[in-house]
This record gives structure tokens, C-alpha cells and sequence, in this order.
């Protein structure tokens, strides 16, 4: 069968530029939303009278047919249909004849690809929506159990300061509330009707775009035709937000990592998320947690492909712009199983708080503690800073712990100290002390447990 496009033309494409010119390789998963796109344009042409109902009911008919036969793999794509919009009209022309020819009236394939990626985008910002909240309660429900157990908190991977664990998993619930709110957002600003745009400049034709808008679910039309059909800007922002939330995935990884490692030994991984070494019995690799470190990285290509893609094209619609897909695809694909494994990877980790106890001992994590209570005892800040900086170095030089210091050894070090100026110094008196909004005394992390709860309730993907 001849192009759609080919009047103009005296020869027909070289076959390996067919090829390299055709999209349906890839582009026929948007099967299902081009079919609907077309199901609501015919509908509006035919409330404006363009075409009569029995030829619209024609057309619907046997989209839904050829909808079906794509699902039942009985239609057999190739290059000659060059992308899914070019094949099922085609098909439903050899079907139908003149009355299949009528579909693509008052459209062009700028508009129709537009209206196709956003439908898929939207579908697909549901469902990345929708692993995310399965995820947050994921994790809600681990740090509930872990809300009053007591870990390391780090900064520079140095030990700074005791926390708990359910603090430290709410610290990743809040990164993936963000992401929610960033895909919320996205959403907001995909959800307009591009279709009836054409391939630039809209139409002579009386089309009714609020009517396609409202038959697809959107919940406005484009403003302008022309940026209508080059704008790329959804995708972007999807990629982008995608890109943020598995790096927000990469960083809860890396911890799983060196977490299951002999120095911290923090967390049991279930063995159905590791593997073993070829050639050492003994090893048990937390391979999952470095698969999601690394499928990042594909996802940052993805941005980075599109924005460069973008860039160089001049207004309106460029054959350039054909390259959002594949990305786009791979992008969704990538986050939505990430999160599905991160979740279950969660759901099967427990930590190992006898081995983290072990840890306490170094670092002196209660220091800035002992400052704070200098400071609620009328010594300035840089001051009880200095002294207890000063505490520090003589318990390096003479191998002890604060605890373990005399009044005479505070004195040596400080005047002004005392054993009756230091406060609690037990790691669960630090932790329960830090009552500060946001901070990690267990009924304040109970009340982010549920302040986390509130917002998921309301979040309708």
C-alpha cells in the first residue's frame, strides 16, 4: 500500500530509509490511545455535521475491531506502515474505502502524535502515582514498627548524631511525597486537549476542540496551534520528574548497600532480592539495591537525550521531535518497576538493632547534646561548642568515652566543667530529647507517621 502522504511524490522512499524513517516499532504501545484520540475526533466530526452518523459509527466500529486485533496480536506490523497513526488509518481505509478516508479530516499527525503522548503520559503518571503511594505506606508501615529503635545518623558518612530508624525512613517518605507532588503537578499542566491544532495553524473546518477535550478526558484545549504541536515540555517535565524521583531511589539504595555490609551490618536483606558469586559460596550480593542504584543512570540519559533533542528545533513541528518516545517508553518502564521492587525490597528488610547498638561507641554522637545542655545552663553556643570540642580531643588522646570522664578529668580539660553540668548522656536520653518539630524523639516521629498517613489519604491518583 502506498504512503498516505505519497501524491506528491514520483518515487518511492529507499528501504532503508523507510526503515530508518519508521517509528512503528516502537510507537505501536500507543495503540489504545490513538484509537481513542480517533473514536473522539470522528464523534466531534460528526456532532458538527462534517460527517453523518452512520459513517461515524462505521469508523468506531472498526477502530474497535482493529483495537482488539492489535491486542490479539493478529495485526502484523512493518516499516511501510511507518508509524501506528499512518497504520491504522491505512488499515481502516483498505477496510472501509472512502468512508475511512473521512477520519483524518480537520487533523494532521502533528496534532495526533501530540494527543497520543499526552493520553500516555497521563495514563502513565496514574500508575507511577499510584506505586508511589504503595510505596509511602511501604514505608510508613516499616518506620512505625522502627519508630522508637535507635541507629547512627550520618553526615559526610561520618557518625553524627543517634536517631531512629523510623526517622530515618521518614526522611525517604518525605523525598517521595515531593515526587508525588511533582507528578501531580506535571499531570496538571499535560491535561489539554491538543487535538484540532493541525499541523500548525488550526483549520477552516468547523471543529468543536472543547467537545474532543471533554470526549478524552482533558480538562482544557491548547491555547496556541503552534506551540500545540512542538511542544515537548509534558515529556520533559515527566522525564525530569522521573529523574529526580529515581535518584531519591538510587540514594535509598546505596544505603542498602553498605548497610548490608560486613563494616555495618544495619539490615537483613531477604535472600529473594540478592544474588551469589560464581566463584565465592559464601557471598550474598544485594544485586537489587545496585540495579536500582544503576538503572538511574539510563533515566538521567533520557533527560538529557530529549532536552538536546529539543533545543536546535525551530518552531512548528520537526521530524526531530519523533526521537521523544523511545525515551519516554523507557522512562516509565524503568520508574514503575523501580518502585515495585524498592517496595518490596522494603517490605522484606528488617534491621538488625543488636548489630547497630555495636556502632554507639564511636563517633561521639551524644557531643552536640552535651552542647545543647551547656547552652540551657547560660554558656553560649561557640563556647560550649569549644568545650565540648575539647572533651572530644582529650577522650581521642586517652581512648575514653564522655561517660567515662571524672570531675577531676573535667576539670583538667575546663574549668568550667563538671559531672553535674553534663546532661543525660545514654543515646535513648538523646533521642527522646530532640523533641523539636521535625525532629527524631519517637512521638515526633509519630506524629510525621501520621501527618504521612493524612496526605496519603488525600492523594487520588
Amino acid at each position: 500500500m502506498a504512503n498516505l502522504w505519497s501524491g506528491r511524490f514520483e518515487k518511492s522512499m529507499d528501504e532503508i530509509v523507510e526503515e530508518f524513517n519508521a517509528s512503528i516499532f516502537f510507537d505501536k504501545r500507543l495503540y489504545d490511545c490513538d484509537i481513542a484520540g480517533s473514536i473522539a475526533h470522528i464523534t466531534m466530526l460528526c456532532q458538527q455535521g462534517i460527517v453523518n452518523e452512520e459513517e461515524k459509527e462505521k469508523i468506531i466500529r472498526e477502530l474497535q475491531i482493529i483495537k482488539q486485533q492489535i491486542e490479539n496480536n493478529e495485526i502484523v506490523f512493518n516499516a511501510q506502515n511507518e508509524d501506528i497513526h499512518m497504520a491504522i488509518e491505512g488499515i481502516l481505509i483498505e477496510r472501509l474505502g472512502d468512508t475511512g478516508k473521512k477520519l483524518h479530516t480537520a487533523r494532521s499527525r502533528n496534532d495526533q502524535v501530540a494527543v497520543d503522548t499526552r493520553l500516555y503520559v497521563k495514563k502513565e503518571i496514574k500508575e507511577i502515582m499510584e506505586n508511589l503511594r504503595h510505596l509511602e505506606y511501604v514505608l510508613l508501615d516499616k518506620a512505625e514498627k522502627y519508630y522508637d529503635k535507635l541507629m547512627v545518623g550520618f553526615t559526610h558518612m561520618q557518625h553524627a548524631q543517634p536517631v531512629t530508624v523510623g526517622f530515618h525512613l521518614m526522611a525517604y517518605f518525605q523525598m517521595f511525597k515531593r515526587d508525588i507532588e511533582r507528578f501531580r503537578d506535571c499531570l496538571e499542566r499535560t491535561d489539554y486537549n491538543p487535538l484540532g491544532s493541525c499541523a500548525l495553524a488550526g483549520t477552516t473546518i468547523p471543529i468543536d476542540r472543547h467537545l474532543t477535550a471533554k470526549l478524552l478526558g482533558f480538562k482544557n484545549v491548547t491555547e496556541n496551534a503552534m506551540d500545540s504541536v512542538s511542544d515537548r515540555d509534558y515529556i520533559l517535565e515527566f522525564i525530569g520528574s522521573a529523574s529526580i524521583c529515581m535518584m531519591h531511589i538510587s540514594r535509598f539504595a546505596e544505603e542498602f548497600v553498605y548497610w548490608n555490609s560486613q563494616e555495618f551490618s544495619y539490615i537483613s536483606i531477604d535472600d529473594s532480592f540478592c544474588t551469589g558469586s560464581s566463584i565465592m559460596p559464601q557471598k550474598k550480593n544485594p544485586d537489587m539495591a545496585e540495579l536500582l542504584r544503576g538503572k538511574t543512570g539510563r533515566i538521567y540519559g533520557n533527560l538529557i537525550q530529549l532536552l538536546t533533542v529539543m533545543k536546535g528545533t525551530p518552531l512548528a513541528y520537526n521530524k526531530d521531535f519523533q526521537e521523544d518516545k523511545e525515551g519516554l517508553f523507557d522512562t516509565s518502564d524503568t520508574l514503575k518497576k523501580s518502585l515495585l521492587i524498592l517496595a518490596k525490597m522494603i517490605e522484606k528488610t528488617e534491621f538488625n538493632i543488636d548489630s547497630i547498638k555495636k556502632h554507639f561507641k564511636s563517633g561521639f554522637l551524644n557531643a552536640t547534646d552535651i552542647a545543647e545542655h551547656f547552652v540551657k545552663n547560660d554558656i553560649p553556643f561557640r563556647e560550649a561548642h569549644e568545650l565540648v570540642g575539647k572533651m572530644v580531643k582529650y577522650c581521642e588522646l586517652n581512648n575514653k568515652d564522655f561517660d567515662k570522664l571524672t570531675d577531676d578529668e573535667l576539670k583538667s580539660i575546663d574549668g568550667k566543667l563538671s559531672l553535674s553540668l553534663l546532661p543525660d548522656l545514654t543515646m535513648e536520653g538523646c533521642v527522646n530529647g530532640r523533641v523539636s518539630y521535625g525532629g527524631t524523639a519517637p512521638k515526633e516521629v509519630l506524629r510525621q507517621i501520621n501527618e504521612g498517613k493524612k496526605f496519603l489519604v488525600t492523594i487520588h491518583s
